[in-house]
């Protein structure tokens, strides 16, 4: 289960990446846009402005995500759905998956069939987190691995789910896409505010929440307590505030761009 409220707690941080994503996205009156894995909506809103004659939707497998967005003020249209089951209609021309695609193994497979499946001259623009070897991740995946925990918390934290950038590249280029791909890392200056650790509160929004759902309250209190004196140790408080690295990959794909440019 999703907690909106956990999600934006860091809302200026993670809107970053989608804001310098959209940036690179160079349609200009497309008919439909559909952003997949929104959350809980907000970002997705910003679409609407952007493009205010398009069609907006936007998808997430989270019924308390949407139930947050459906809230909102925006002509947007919000819907509980599975990117795995997700197909382009014929007038879609800008798909967007901002920090969505880690969560599904097979996403590779899906980029290649969107690809093909999209119209000509369509957008495909999506950013995936590439900090999985970052010390919040490989302390995550320590903890869990231990006598405690690993049998409840098994196949859950792969250490290793998303692509380099040139990865992501030559897929798309294969399928006769033109290609933008680049990575950035971000450094988010954490406040410290409460008894919490800031990078504990950050990943309680995102990573940490299949550990939350795999165990009942008093495991839980105790994992999240194990796990914020190893990141106390990887992210000491300077200044009254944690300085925490996050690297994330950016793509951004024109469908049928590079068979009109070899024509």
């Amino acid at each position: 289960m999703w907690d909106p409220r956990a999600y934006l707690r860091y809302g200026d941080q993670r809107s970053r990446p989608f804001h310098d994503l959209l940036a690179r996205v160079g349609a200009s009156r497309p008919r439909a846009v559909v952003d997949l894995g929104c959350g809980p909506g907000t970002l997705t809103a910003t679409l609407a402005e952007r493009w205010p004659g398009s069609r907006i939707t936007g998808l997430d497998s989270s019924p308390e995500m949407i139930a947050r967005a459906d809230a909102l003020a925006s002509p947007v249209t919000f819907a509980v759905a599975d990117v795995r089951d997700w197909r382009p209609a014929p007038e879609v021309d800008v798909l967007v998956g901002n920090a969505v695609l880690q969560w599904v193994p097979e996403h590779r497979e899906l980029l290649a069939r969107w690809a093909t499946e999209l119209p000509s001259g369509a957008w495909l623009a999506f950013q995936v987190p590439g900090n999985f070897a970052a010390p919040s991740h490989r302390a995550l995946r320590e903890v869990a691995g231990r006598d405690r925990w690993r049998d409840r918390l098994a196949g859950l934290l792969r250490e290793a789910p998303v692509d380099e950038p040139v990865d992501y590249a030559t897929l798309l280029t294969g399928a006769g896409c033109a290609v933008d791909a680049w990575e950035t890392t971000y450094l988010h200056l954490l406040p410290a505010a409460g008894a919490d650790h800031p990078v504990l509160a950050w990943m309680e929004g995102t990573a940490l929440r299949p550990v939350r759902a795999a165990l009942d309250a008093a495991g839980w209190a105790d994992f999240r307590t194990e796990l914020g004196v190893r990141l106390a140790e990887a992210y000491q408080l300077r200044q009254g505030q944690v300085y925490f690295p996050f690297r994330r990959i950016f793509v951004v794909a024109r469908t049928g761009a590079r068979a009109e440019e070899n024509s």
